[in-house]
């Protein structure tokens, strides 16, 4: 059973309806040694080989062993620029197939639904792709292409609800979901839960391998077309955790930031401005965050003309943001709003209109009154007028359906799961985690944050669960 329809979800779905990859023969990688090992067994599934193996020595963008060679393997040298194809190829081998389910809120691609369309992917295209259908194959059958090798979050959504029914995944998933609970029961309770049921004459089927005597109740609703919430209860021997990190946006925890002008996501903005309630003649819009969200705010509120003050604590030239690790090249809208958090600070006006920057200043409340104080780091204050805020400094998943929030499976299990400073403590290599057998998790919630290294995880989860199922060759 997974919980969650994004990237993750639709890759270990694949892997789990009997696509088996294999080496091609007479393909080449460039990295010798890989390809040396990758020819030693050319017959035997890449799910049926030593991963561990395989991955050792490999370098990259990523820390994630697996990540970095499944990545390899469909995108040999795409890191210098290269276009090599893919050194796989897939087998479908239906006795191999473990049945599942994929539950979300959203149809497949997860968050992506919920991203505004027109916004432009950090990664290249090509690295948002699945197995076995290349993004930039199904975008020219749209008749479209990349800009900037770049992709919109609208084709993102439509290329991964469409990899889903091209693959015939569709009857995996169960979209409209929402998940309540995840708790460990005894088969024994079970059973005898069995019994009663089956003395009123219920329909119910139980089906679990003999040595398990725990497996996991998914408890959650189902929302209807009418809207009406149907409840449900699952029980699996084995849980993916595939939710990402889109679910809950951080709050700063300041004195007012539950007011009503005050919103934690770009939609308000974009709404706001729909609707009237926010124009040229408004005042500012507070916009306060240095990351890709705040930087695609600024965006959009310069292109409608909307009065922007940009508060953010770090320095500009401080090289953990991100303007300063992309290539200006690939990135020309970021570098701009970079160039102005640099050029049009409030204490030296610049060329940009309607925008402040407000550099290494933090919120300290907001009024009633639509007014807030800043603080900057030598501690003045200054109120500012304001029409809305945003506060856009990233997200952290919803575990809440977990005992405890989740927290018992993290790295530090006195802090809240986080998909950069805290991710859920995995076995690298088969991205169980290690606190609870029988439970994955994928995705950000196992560090991996990028789509192009989300896929290594699911390739570790499908190996594992096919060992368990006993469904790999002898």
């Amino acid at each position: 059973l997974f919980l969650g329809n994004g990237p993750s979800g639709i890759c270990l779905s694949y892997l789990l309806s009997g696509y088996v990859p294999y080496f091609k023969r007479d393909s080449l990688h460039p990295h010798s040694i890989l390809q040396r090992k990758l020819e030693e067994a050319p017959d035997v599934s890449i799910l049926d080989q030593d991963l561990e193996y395989l991955s050792e020595g490999l370098e990259g963008r990523s820390h994630s062993p697996m990540a970095l060679l499944f990545d390899t393997l469909l995108r040999p040298d795409t890191d210098f620029g290269g276009t090599a194809e893919s050194v796989l190829t897939w087998w479908h081998e239906a006795n191999r197939a473990i049945p599942h389910l994929v539950l979300g809120k959203n149809p497949p691609g997860g968050a992506w639904h919920s991203i505004e369309g027109s916004m432009i992917t950090l990664s290249r295209g090509e690295w948002m792709g699945l197995p076995d259908l290349p993004f930039k194959d199904w975008l020219r059958q749209k008749r479209r292409g990349l800009r900037n090798d770049r992709a919109t979050a609208e084709d993102i959504a439509q290329y991964y609800q469409h990899y889903v029914m091209k693959k015939g995944l569709q009857k995996n998933f169960r979209c409209g979901t929402v998940v309540t609970s995840v708790r460990k029961v005894t088969t024994e309770s079970i059973f005898n839960h069995a019994q009663k049921d089956l003395q009123e004459g219920s329909d119910s089927l139980w089906s679990f391998t003999e040595e398990n005597t725990e497996v996991f109740k998914v408890d959650g609703f189902f929302k209807n077309a009418e809207g009406d919430k149907e409840p449900f209860s699952i029980y699996a021997e084995n849980v993916v955790l595939a939710t990402g990190t889109y679910d809950r946006p951080t709050w700063l925890g300041v004195k007012g930031e539950n007011l009503s002008y005050v919103h934690h996501q770009l939609s308000a903005l974009e709404e706001a401005v729909k609707d009237g309630s926010i124009s040229i003649m408004s005042d500012p819009v507070l916009i306060v965050g240095a990351g890709l969200t705040a930087a695609d705010a600024i965006l959009f509120a310069h292109y409608c003309n909307i009065p922007v003050i940009h508060a953010f604590r770090r320095r500009v030239n401080d090289p953990g943001l991100i303007f300063n690790q992309l290539p200006k090249v690939m990135y020309p809208e970021y570098h701009k709003v970079h160039q102005m958090m640099k050029e049009q600070t409030a204490a030296c006006s610049g060329p940009y209109e309607c925008y402040v920057s407000l550099p290494e200043h933090h919120v300290l409340s907001f009024g009633k009154d639509k007014k807030c104080i800043l603080q900057d780091k030598s501690g003045y204050q200054k109120v500012y007028e304001i029409s809305m805020a945003l506060v856009l400094t990233g997200s952290n998943p919803n575990l809440s359906f977990l005992p405890n929030n989740g927290i018992d499976l993290a790295m530090d299990c006195d802090q809240p799961v986080n998909p950069k400073r805290n991710p859920i403590d995995v076995d690298p290599f088969t991205y169980e985690c290690t606190q609870e057998k029988g439970l994955y998790a994928l995705g950000p919630l196992a560090g991996d944050n990028f789509v192009r290294f989300v896929q290594g995880g699911a390739l570790a989860v499908a190996s594992s669960l096919l060992k368990k199922a006993n469904k790999n060759p002898p």
